[in-house]
């Protein structure tokens, strides 16, 4: 396929999924030509995927492939077909609980098919790379908020490992092959089109269904949410800087304990949930805050959507993609 004329161009991995679609949307309404790699696997129900990329499909300008990036020959054949300048990788096996059922999956998710996504470039010479690192890497770090000088040596989860050997790859070949290479510590992304497995979705489907919905560590964890708009701004923004070699959090900047969550949600909903204390799952982290800084002064990230409007806004979208109360 040929490139359009006077069209930036950027490949975006994960395109289908929930934080790739909103970054994918808003780059095409920027005018970008995106290249679109997703393998629509079945970690969730396909059908969110499908739909999301049915939206993205309408413009002419999202060219879509279809992808293992764990396969090398597959990517390699994408970047031959493509003259892409910038990539933004997304694309991951998420999920803390599920990395301590399926540990291979996140390696080769999220370590063989970064690899592969670094090596293409290297062969393709392409030099810039966003890509989604997580607040799981400060694992078992004391400090609050979180700073992206802290240590990041205690992962408490398969999934928060494979982020940092992300980060330190990135800069291996940053290093090694000059390239610029940003990494964003998103903190528990949250908005429309949003994962089942995450909490927002979780809570929601339960409490409109009635069933139990339940709270580790007895509700008294706490979480910096992040509206997706927020977060993908922050995107496009590392997109344009010119930084050879960082890490930023991206987050609200604020933290919220999950009892003060659920209650936004029934105030939104106008139900009661029904809640089942348990004590902390293995692989969850106690509290996420983050100092965001560094963004605000480096990125000018500013955070915009107060969460419960964001909470408000994703209810909707909830009840009217599922046609329900």
């Amino acid at each position: 396929m040929n490139n359009k004329e006077n069209k930036k161009i950027v490949l975006v991995t994960g395109s289908a999924g929930f934080i790739g679609f909103h970054t994918t949307y808003k780059l095409l309404k920027l005018g970008y030509t995106v290249i679109g790699i997703d393998n629509l696997n079945n970690y969730y129900d396909p059908k969110l995927k499908i739909d999301r990329n049915k939206i993205l499909k309408e413009n002419p300008d999202y060219n879509f492939e279809l992808c293992e990036l764990s396969n090398k020959n597959q990517v390699d054949l994408i970047f031959d077909k493509y003259k892409v300048e910038k990539v933004i990788h997304l694309a991951a096996q998420a999920g803390v609980r599920y990395s301590l059922e399926n540990p291979h999956s996140y390696i080769d998710s999220n370590v063989t098919g970064y690899l592969n996504v670094l090596e293409s470039m290297r062969s393709h010479h392409v030099e810039k790379i966003v890509y989604a690192s997580s607040s799981s890497v400060y694992g078992g770090n004391k400090n609050s908020p979180n700073k992206e000088s802290d240590e990041v040596n205690n992962p408490l989860s398969i999934y928060a490992t494979t982020k940092r050997m992300n980060e330190l790859m990135a800069y291996n070949y940053h290093s090694l092959y000059g390239f610029k290479c940003l990494g964003l510590r998103f903190f528990t992304v949250y908005g429309e089109f949003g994962r089942p497995d995450m909490a927002l979705y979780n809570f929601t489907k339960n409490i409109v269904e009635n069933k139990t919905i339940r709270l580790f560590n007895n509700g008294k964890m706490k979480r910096s949410f992040t509206h997706v708009d927020d977060v993908v701004n922050g995107i496009i923004s590392a997109l344009n800087a010119d930084f050879d070699y960082e890490v930023f959090n991206i987050g609200n900047g604020s933290s919220v304990e999950l009892l003060e969550f659920v209650e936004m949600i029934e105030n939104s909903l106008n139900m009661k949930a029904r809640i089942e204390y348990l004590p902390l799952q293995q692989g969850d982290a106690l509290n996420t805050f983050a100092d965001i800084n560094k963004s605000k002064e480096l990125l000018n990230f500013i955070p915009k959507i107060d969460l419960a409007d964001g909470v408000n806004r994703f209810v909707e979208w909830y009840k009217g993609y599922y046609k329900c109360v």
